[in-house]
């Protein structure tokens, strides 16, 4: 796992407050969050985070959420066993979206699939 801790690179090697300091939660105290597989680069699927899944995620690198609908946290694969391993965390540029690099157990998707943008689409060429 890379340590380089600038914003380029791995945030983990970073304490959740030095991290938290630079994300920007919207309006509702949440992020964005993209889980990527870290081996195959797949986008496996996006959820939102709020401080507290943040920090649970940073402690455990067992990738944890914020359900909206529940209004709860959730740690994937509490229920299906299918689990997301933190390998790698970065925020994008402007600190409004975060990007996990997981290690994948199972389905991402919560339909079965591999990933969430594995189903239907078109494309738009």
């Amino acid at each position: 796992m890379s340590t380089m801790g600038d914003d380029a690179g791995d945030l983990l090697a970073l304490s959740p407050d030095e991290i938290l300091a630079r994300v920007r939660f919207d309006s509702a105290g949440l992020v964005p969050a993209i889980a990527q597989d870290s081996t195959s680069r797949q986008v496996l699927m996006l959820a939102w985070m709020n401080e507290e899944a943040f920090r649970a995620t940073m402690t455990t690198r067992r990738a944890t959420y914020f359900s909206r609908s529940r209004q709860r946290l959730w740690v994937k694969g509490e229920t299906s066993g299918n689990s997301q391993q933190v390998v790698q965390l970065r925020l994008d540029c402007d600190g409004d979206a975060v990007l996990l690099l997981v290690e994948q157990q199972g389905s991402a998707c919560h339909t079965g699939e591999q990933s969430c943008f594995d189903v239907g689409g078109a494309d738009v060429r």
